[in-house]
């Protein structure tokens, strides 16, 4: 029996920790770019960024440990019922609750340690995150801050500066314009030729300022209630504290902590607080979140109880059958219990029946399953009927891939068939042929198998708001088809890279590629029909994201926000509140706008601001102020309408004219210039977004990021490739070893290209690498190791 315990438990965990791997990294992916970009940003040290993201896996491992239990059970129970091994250990006198008995050890385990990384290490994972990202905001935010780039991010002011240079331990930035909004109506306007910027703290002590020594600069006020009203003062030096965060406080205090980083007794305490139980109440949402910490964990053990029958029952079904109830049983129990969390948020159920109410229904149905698995009964025939009908399915499939008649088929292969007729070249012979069918068939399934996978969790996320909201199923099923285009090409490399694996893993396990070799034929002969299939798939990839993708991105971003209960989303964005002028010949002053309100459909403004500065020295000349602006079509001017001019001569007032109506020709800006789009990049095609930022630079918004997406929509089609050839090595290795060992070789190589990847492209964002360069690097980096194998490997 120990032998037994063993080897089962074996099986169990190792296909337990696999299946945890893959669900940690589909949900720990969603959150990378963001960390890495921090890290990049504020240039953390190494310390900082394992710290990074240790504090980020605890909040993951609450969803995904009860997953893992799952696929452990299903997965290795089916296996070992695929390959009558069941039938062997049954027959020497294991009965059913042996088996159970046994798996509830690995789900025991399971238990403690969701306990311990629900309780404990979760919320001080949250805390220490929260506290940790804002050190690291506050450390480094002065270098963030971009040329002709209007920078919001310090609480109540707006900065824009012409010139960065880099200095020892701290920013000079040159030509400095500084907003403070504290009074919208009327900002308190400072200029500055220099400026050294180095980190600084407030007076609390909290590291959470930079400190800007300005020079040779002016201050400028004026009151809202009397335009007569306007100060100047000039200074050589001064010193000004900004805080870094945002416009309203994010200083972390006792009611305002994330709820995620409150401790058990916190949430205890909270939830039991006077107040009245209702709906969106805060009383309610502690209780939710204090059974949530156990419910989770508690999960190993029901989905334990439904594992083992259906796991034992699958041998007819084989593999197939375990990993489709894998992912059927994943998103029937996650779906139960995102469906009780919001009826409980709304009031339709207690807290705790609303967070338990997956875990019981699945307690029960695994009481059931456990009682026909010892008595016999329809509920397991079912299960087994279901996979012997998956894989006829499979084998139909297979064989309608096999058949090699020319009047029925028309895929990649009979088109290259053509081409060589024609052209008179020896590819695709036979051979390429069969290797090209094996290859499409298994990217085809892998590809169906991730796009799956990833709807489920994008319906996991939206099913509180479907259910708060009333969304029709019918507009939540347009969003979903909607989506798979985006899935599809988010999926592709990564399928490309797994297809490949398996391909010519199976090839190599059966000694079919020993037999090629024996032919003569080299192995650089056999993988070019994989790498010509995958060339065409990256060239229509990016013929995919230029011609289609882009419109049901926009489709399917549309349909989110019906689902959100938000208004409908429009492009235009016409509450801009600050854009720099357009500067057509050397002498021309600089100019800012500012203005609170633009209707784009009448060319008008609301409060209209306009700063002029002297184009060498930044000093602040002129500044006109409006009530009211519109566009004549007439004169082809803008009218300004009830407000004042004041020019300047130093810390002097020149001129003040107020006026009731007037014009100014000089400024030339027309309607179309401040009708910016904000279009996010996957919305459009790469000459529609190549356009869009040479716009957006003339105005001098932040275009960075859109800069390092541009260059990814042509690398990123590639990489599909590049994931093919370094997959191929890798495969040829892991004949003997198995599918675990393939699938978990695709794992490390995928988590290994997202973590480059990601770092690669925060670095572009935050100015670090140049935007070709952190878009195309990744691609080199691991194209260059694939090929350097490759040639390694013996051909």
């Amino acid at each position: 029996m120990r032998i037994f315990t063993r080897y089962i438990l074996r099986e169990v965990i190792s296909h337990g920790l696999l299946g945890g791997v893959i669900f940690t990294f589909v949900l720990f992916t969603r959150d990378l770019g963001k960390i890495l970009e921090l890290i990049v940003r504020d240039s953390a040290s190494a310390a900082d960024v394992a710290r990074i993201l240790a504090y980020t896996l605890p909040n993951v491992l609450i969803v995904t440990i009860p997953m893992a239990v799952l696929v452990g059970i299903l997965l290795g129970l089916s296996r070992l019922a695929s390959d009558s091994e069941i039938t062997a250990m049954r027959a020497s006198g294991m009965g059913a609750l042996d088996f159970v008995g046994i798996v509830a050890i690995v789900s025991a385990i399971a238990l403690a340690l969701g306990l311990f990384n629900s309780l404990y290490l979760a919320p001080r994972s949250a805390a220490a995150l929260l506290s940790l990202e804002d050190s690291l905001k506050s450390s480094q935010a002065s270098f963030e801050v971009e040329p002709r780039v209007f920078y919001e991010d310090f609480k109540n002011y707006v900065l824009y500066i012409q010139d960065v240079r880099p200095a020892a331990g701290a920013s000079l930035w040159h030509h400095v314009f500084l907003a403070d909004l504290t009074q919208p109506a009327t900002p308190h306007i400072t200029t500055a030729d220099e400026a050294v910027v180095v980190a600084g703290s407030d007076a609390t002590g909290d590291a959470q300022t930079i400190r800007l020594h300005l020079m040779h600069g002016g201050q400028h006020q004026t009151s809202s209630s009397d335009p007569n009203q306007y100060n100047i003062s000039t200074f050589n030096t001064t010193d000004l504290p900004i805080e870094t965060g945002a416009q309203e406080d994010a200083h972390l205090g006792h009611a305002d902590t994330p709820i995620l980083a409150l401790p058990l007794s916190e949430l205890w305490r909270l939830g039991n607080a006077p107040g009245n139980d209702v709906p969106g109440h805060p009383n309610r949402s502690y209780r939710i979140e204090f059974n949530k910490r156990f419910s989770y964990p508690f999960a190993c053990l029901v989905l334990m109880l439904v594992g083992v029958p259906l796991g034992l029952s699958s041998k007819r079904g084989g593999k197939s059958t375990g990993f489709v109830l894998t992912i059927l049983l994943v998103f029937v129990y996650y779906f139960l219990s995102s469906v009780g969390v919001a009826l409980a948020r709304n009031g339709k159920l207690s807290p705790f029946t609303g967070v338990w109410g997956a875990n019981l229904i699945f307690a029960a149905a695994g009481a059931l399953l456990l009682y026909q698995m010892s008595r016999g009964g329809i509920a397991l025939s079912l299960v087994s009927s279901i996979g012997v009908w998956i894989n006829k399915l499979i084998a139909r499939f297979s064989r309608k891939n096999n058949n090699h008649s020319p009047q029925t088929k028309f895929d990649i292969a009979t088109i290259l068939r053509r081409f060589r007729s024609t052209t008179r070249m020896q590819f695709p012979l036979l051979l390429d042929d069969y290797v090209m069918r094996e290859y499409a068939t298994n990217f085809g399934l892998v590809l169906f198998s991730f796009s799956i996978l990833f709807i489920i969790f994008t319906f996991f996320e939206l099913i509180g708001d479907i259910i708060r909201n009333r969304t029709p199923l019918v507009t939540v099923g347009d969003y979903l088809i909607n989506l798979i285009p985006f899935i599809v090409y988010q999926v592709t490399p990564l399928c490309a890279l797994v297809a490949v694996l398996i391909t010519f893993g199976s090839l190599s396990k059966t000694s079919e590629i020993t037999a090629m070799k024996a032919t003569g034929t080299s192995l650089y002969r056999i993988i070019t029909p994989v790498l010509v299939t995958t060339l065409l798939i990256s060239i229509g990839l990016f013929a995919f994201d230029e011609f289609y993708l882009p419109a049901a991105n926009r489709r399917q971003e549309a349909l989110r926000s019906v689902i959100k209960d938000k208004p409908a989303r429009t492009f235009l964005r016409p509450d801009r509140n600050w854009i720099s002028g357009q500067t057509n010949n050397a002498g021309d002053p600089a100019r800012i706008f500012y203005y609170q309100y633009f209707d784009a459909s009448r060319d008008a403004f609301a409060n209209l601001t306009v700063f002029e500065f002297e184009p060498n020295t930044f000093i602040l000349r002129r500044r006109i102020f409006a009530a009211s602006t519109h566009w004549d079509d007439q004169t082809n001017r803008w009218i300004f309408e009830n407000g004042w001019e004041r020019t300047f001569s130093g810390d002097t007032i020149a001129s003040y004219k107020p006026f009731t109506l007037a014009t100014f020709p000089e400024i030339h800006e027309q309607p179309a210039y401040f009708k910016k789009e904000d279009r996010p990049s996957q919305e459009m095609s790469y000459n529609e977004l190549s356009t869009y930022i040479a716009d957006l630079k003339q105005s001098g918004f932040d275009t960075k990021r859109l800069s390092v997406q541009l260059n990814k929509k042509l690398a990123y089609p590639l990489i599909t490739l590049v994931m093919a050839i370094l997959a191929i090595p890798f495969s040829l290795s892991m004949g003997k070893r198995g599918s675990l060992a393939g699938i978990a070789i695709a794992i490390g190589l995928a988590i290994a290209y997202q973590v480059v990847a990601g770092l690669f492209e925060a670095m572009g964002n935050v100015n670090t690498l140049p935007a070709m360069l952190a878009a195309w690097t990744p691609d080199l980096l691991f194209g260059l190791a694939g090929t350097y194998l490759l040639l390694r490997s013996p051909s």
